[in-house]
């Protein structure tokens, strides 16, 4: 059963096999958002949930016009290896 990426109380969330894969964030002032925190957990890791929610994460900013600051490092990794996202940090 494939699950969609939900969006609540400054979080993406994902959720399989009843346990949560998270992103985290906060919009420390007008016309930023700072993804802070990123877990998955350790039975699920491998599988892209991560990138999946990142993805997501960053699509929402990008379409509300924020500035990224990717204080999460696995967020950080993401915009390394997709370059299209840079531009928006």
């Amino acid at each position: 059963m494939k699950t969609e990426v939900l969006h609540e109380n400054n979080r993406f969330i994902k959720t399989v096999d009843g346990l949560e894969c998270e992103l985290e964030y906060l919009i420390p002032e007008k016309g930023f958002i700072n993804f802070f925190h990123t877990y998955v957990p350790e039975e699920l890791r491998g599988q892209g949930l991560a990138m999946e929610i990142i993805k997501k994460g960053l699509d929402f900013a990008i379409d509300q016009k924020y500035k990224i600051i990717p204080s999460c490092s696995a967020v950080r990794l993401f915009i390394q290896r997709h370059p299209e996202y840079q531009q928006y940090v």
